[in-house]
């Protein structure tokens, strides 16, 4: 019997559990045969022994864990562990080429889960019925190429993975994995969270420039395309958003909040995107990591916990493993666990009769234009397909350097001229002593931007304690311990005033001012106090979802980041509100209510604590102060 762990697989491709994976920054492949278990919690994930990590593949319907909605298909969170010492193998990814298999792989019968038409279609609804009434920011629907093969699976993943490795490039992970009844295959372009050494890492991925196909001798075609494209206002906040998203997650995990380099680029062989790479300091166990990014922003929208029924909504069944993750656990020199994990996308999942699947998706935002979406989903597609050999195959890549072309560098660097410093750099506490010790309160109204706000309360020297709307009482918000109540962002319409959410709200607001007591509303809890000062609430036409903004509050100039359908209009009375008379800022135009201020209260229409707020903490650092009464 073949003693090393690819010539058993070579051996017998479909008898037998296994890996193979070439990832960024190893010096060669990898190879894992052993034994499969299936998992109900990512708290069960087992921890690796030397020489021997766990490989978890991580179904996208595992956000179950989180309470957050899915579509529950039945796809296993599946572990594959090494069957000993001996069953996992590193070697040259030349060799390991070598011996990949070229058998010819018949692919049939492809087609879209979803026409071109009905897809735009779906996207006409989302930016309506759901960015367009205030529910998020910008959300990823897929759709699915779907194919046959003949071929015995795991000989056909092999055989594609041979393709992948020669042809692709830019890849974070390219692998093949086989399990009984699935079987995965790509070149993924995204890390979603590594750990190690007390560091985690994330890595957004957003804004896709396709290759131009055809001549072009010069590269003057290529170079103004990319030239439009790193300029391109929807490339660049369809990033911003993500990297805003993905903050927020790592607000959660890390000590320090988290840090923002880049952008950089990613190129492939046939499409490029842009990137940022956050990190911070954690002490976090993998696993609570895992759970607590659950899962990235880029194939599932913003915020979060409403992407996902906006996704359960609009999709028509399960996602299997697309969007979700791969999870090498292994341990480092001193026996601590480190993580690896990128988003499986640009897969192709196989089941045993055969049947293939190739996920794509859109990231939809307020001007997406829905026919641009349907070709992005085919371009997302291609390089797998190609892998297929269903599309033109392209070598090594496009031959240019994009990254090299004059301006491209000056471009993206321009790109953090107006985003916060506050999370370009590391950040250190420097305590008001007007602020220091005071405590604070902060309501998370479904929207996790609450980890922000609390990172950057305590930057000041406040303490903060986050909690859901659902679990914070009258009581609570009385309790004379709580120096300040900060209520939080969150989605959907703020008059519907029935609605659990908001009545919790409107109800924690009237008792904390009407006893007297600070108070600073965010966003959508900014709406509610001007609907409860009575302010007229209305949508705006063109929703300000993931836009930097400059405002006059009272006087000071800000540049501030927007996420909001709704807004408040100004009455020509001053509002009141518990007995106290409210001065107002308004936009520019004078048609919108940007912040409130009074004895004890301030609220504020925009984010902070977002990338965007060029002067995020300056302007919070105000809002709190004028709220407690500091001198």
């Amino acid at each position: 019997m073949p003693s090393r762990p690819l010539d058993q697989i070579l051996a017998d491709p479909a008898g037998q559990s296994w890996a193979v994976l070439r990832r960024e920054g190893q010096q060669g492949a990898e190879v894992i045969v052993g034994d499969v278990v299936d998992l109900s919690r990512l708290a069960d994930l087992p921890r690796p022994r030397e020489g021997e990590p766990v490989l978890a593949l991580v179904p996208y319907r595992q956000i179950t864990e989180r309470g957050f909605a899915a579509h529950d298909d039945g796809t296993p969170l599946r572990v594959l562990r090494p069957a000993g010492p001996t069953a996992y193998q590193h070697l040259p990814v030349d060799e390991l080429v070598a011996a990949l298999p070229t058998v010819p792989v018949e692919v049939t019968d492809e087609r879209f889960s979803v026409s071109d038409d009905d897809y735009a279609r779906i996207v006409e609804r989302v930016i309506t019925e759901e960015i367009g009434t205030g529910e998020g920011a910008n959300f990823v629907i897929r759709r699915d190429v779907l194919c046959r093969t003949g071929t015995d699976p795991a000989l056909a993943a092999l055989t594609w993975l041979r393709t992948l490795l020669t042809d692709e490039r830019g890849a974070y992970w390219t692998f093949a994995v086989h399990t009984p009844g699935h079987t995965l295959v790509g070149a993924t372009p995204e890390r979603h969270v590594s750990v190690k050494d007390g560091r985690v890492w994330m890595n957004p991925i957003s804004g896709t420039f396709r290759h131009p196909r055809g001549a072009d001798p010069d590269g003057s075609v290529v170079t103004a395309a990319f030239t439009d494209f790193v300029q391109d206002t929807k490339e660049t906040e369809e990033l911003f958003m993500v990297v805003d998203e993905e903050m927020k997650m790592m607000a959660q995990i890390c000590s320090d909040g988290g840090r923002i380099t880049g952008p950089l680029l990613k190129q492939m062989a046939h499409l490029t995107h842009t990137e940022y790479l956050l990190d911070g300091s954690s002490e976090a166990d993998v696993r609570d990591v895992l759970r607590a990014t659950m899962f990235a922003p880029t194939v599932t929208g913003s915020p979060m916990e409403n992407a996902c029924s906006v996704i359960r909504r609009h999709e028509p069944g399960g996602r299997g493993y697309y969007s979700g993750v791969l999870a090498l656990v292994d341990l480092d020199e001193e026996g601590g666990e480190r993580l690896d994990a990128p988003i499986l996308i640009r897969t192709a999942h196989v089941d045993d009769a055969g049947a293939i699947t190739v996920s794509a998706g859109a990231t939809l935002v307020r001007h997406s234009d829905p026919r641009s979406e349907v070709e992005e989903t085919s371009a997302k597609a291609r390089g797998m397909l190609a892998a297929l050999g269903l599309r033109e195959r392209r070598g090594e890549g496009y031959a240019v350097q994009l990254a090299s072309l004059p301006g491209v560098a000056e471009a993206l660097a321009a790109r953090n001229e107006t985003l916060s410093p506050f999370w370009l750099s590391p950040q250190e506490v420097r305590p008001d002593p007007d602020l220091a010790g005071r405590r604070v309160l902060v309501v998370d109204a479904e929207d996790t931007w609450t980890q922000m706000l609390a990172h950057m309360v305590r930057h000041v020297g406040m303490v903060a304690t986050v909690r859901r709307w659902e679990d914070v009482q009258v009581a609570d918000v009385l309790d004379p311990e709580v120096d300040l109540l900060l209520l939080g962002p969150g989605p959907g319409d703020p008059t519907r005033r029935r609605d659990p959410r908001i009545a919790r709200l409107r109800a924690l607001a009237l008792a904390r001012l009407e006893a007297d007591r600070p108070l600073l509303a965010v966003c959508l809890s900014h709406q509610v106090l001007c609907d409860l000062a009575g302010l007229e609430i209305s949508a705006l036409d063109r929703p300000n979802q993931g836009v930097q903004l400059p405002v006059d509050l009272w006087g000071v100039r800000r540049l501030v980041g927007f996420y909001n359908t709704f807004v408040a209009r100004p009455s020509a009375a001053a509002p009141v509100l518990a007995g106290r008379e409210l001065e107002t800022a308004l936009h520019e135009d004078g048609q919108g209510v940007v912040a409130l201020r009074g004895r004890g209260v301030a609220t504020i229409q925009g984010h902070a604590e977002s990338v965007l707020s060029r002067d995020g903490l300056v302007t919070l650092h105000g809002l709190l102060r004028h709220a407690v009464g500091a001198p």
